[in-house]
């Protein structure tokens, strides 16, 4: 189990030079709104991910400052670097580790890491954007193949997009890219569906142990795939060059899909209370920790950003007991509790 001992910030959002110890159990970081709490989770998770969860690595860089810098220490004296300079033509974002230099941050060198946000909770109120967001980066902590093919898919889906913008466009040129979108897109709806189908194995049973209730939660994916996805998505494309053209973007493909809730076999985001909802999302994140485990064999390191603030003390207490083995780093507004195992780290 991967454990973060120090974390040393320098010029990561609001954070000019700061360092931080962690607690191989759990550590809450309190202070006000604005005091940057977020941005120590943000700078764990660029450390062992890879990429920030809220934005762009030019986006993590305090306002005037050159560049950034993220040391991070682990409790098995290893230690990594994350740089990033944006006057730099090539290279801007370096990784040191084992003092070799990597340009982007190598896949046995991530550890899997469980994200809870406040947005979190509004998952299944928010777009289709928010939902496919939340499936992609679980599938991609478990599949590096996922999060690569991810990558190809958006970049050719951009090239269709500016090709479908042009005045004068031939199918020869679309077609290309409508290979590459039908290759790349079909192994995401793949996964997609593989992953969701765990999830809703399990999902209900989540769902009733925190609830104490006997109602039927799942989840399942927009689109079904019989036969061949790869020439059912190239074909879709195909039909729809003509309104594509019209629209300037691509109307088909795995950017457009949704992940649907179902609450005793009727739409969640219609029937379900708001504590229904939470305890649906929570339910999830709980199944999130397991098949991470159950996959990678690693127990991952929990990031809670602010979350026990929207949830009662029954969902607390059933979130603390879940996690409970795990390395937890928690943001709150307010010091949560007493427990002498608690290490407390105040903002100001």
């Amino acid at each position: 189990m991967t454990v973060v001992n120090t974390l040393s910030i320098q010029s990561i959002r609001s954070h000019d030079i700061f360092t931080v110890s962690f607690s191989p159990q759990v550590t809450v970081i309190t202070g006000p709104n604005g005091s940057g709490k977020t941005s120590l989770l943000e700078a764990i998770y660029i450390a062992l991910q890879g990429t920030s969860f809220r934005g762009t690595d030019t986006d993590v860089l305090g306002v005037d400052k050159p560049w950034w810098k993220i040391d991070i220490n682990f409790v098995d004296e290893k230690k990594r670097t994350v740089k990033f300079d944006p006057s730099r033509t090539t290279g801007r974002k370096q990784f040191v580790i084992d003092s070799k230099t990597h340009y982007r941050l190598p896949a046995k060198y991530k550890y899997p890491i469980v994200l809870f946000d406040p947005d979190d909770l509004r998952l299944l109120n928010g777009s289709p954007a928010r939902r496919r967001q939340f499936i992609d980066r679980f599938v991609s902590q478990l599949n590096p193949i996922y999060q690569t093919t991810l990558r190809k898919y958006e970049r050719a889906l951009k090239q269709r997009n500016n090709l479908l913008k042009k005045p004068t466009i031939s199918k020869d040129e679309l077609f290309a890219w409508d290979v590459a979108i039908a290759e790349y897109g079909s192994y995401i709806i793949e996964q997609r569906i593989i992953f969701i189908e765990q999830i809703n194995n399990s999902l209900n049973d989540a769902y009733n142990a925190i609830a104490k209730s006997t109602d039927t939660v799942s989840v399942h994916y927009s689109h079904t795939v019989i036969g061949d996805s790869k020439q059912k998505l190239l074909n879709e494309l195909s039909t729809n060059h003509e309104k594509d053209r019209y629209l300037g973007n691509t109307s088909v493909g795995p950017h457009r899909h949704d992940v649907i809730f179902k609450f005793n076999n009727l739409s969640a985001l219609s029937t379900s209370s708001r504590g229904e909802v939470r305890t649906i999302v929570l339910a999830l994140k709980f199944l999130e920790v397991e098949i991470i485990e159950k996959v990678t064999g690693l127990k991952p390191i929990i990031l809670l950003d602010d979350v026990f603030s929207e949830l009662d003390l029954t969902r607390q207490e059933s979130l603390s007991n879940t996690i409970r083995s795990h390395q937890i780093v928690i943001t709150s507004t307010h010091v949560l509790s007493d427990n002498p195992q608690f290490q407390h780290v105040e903002l100001l």
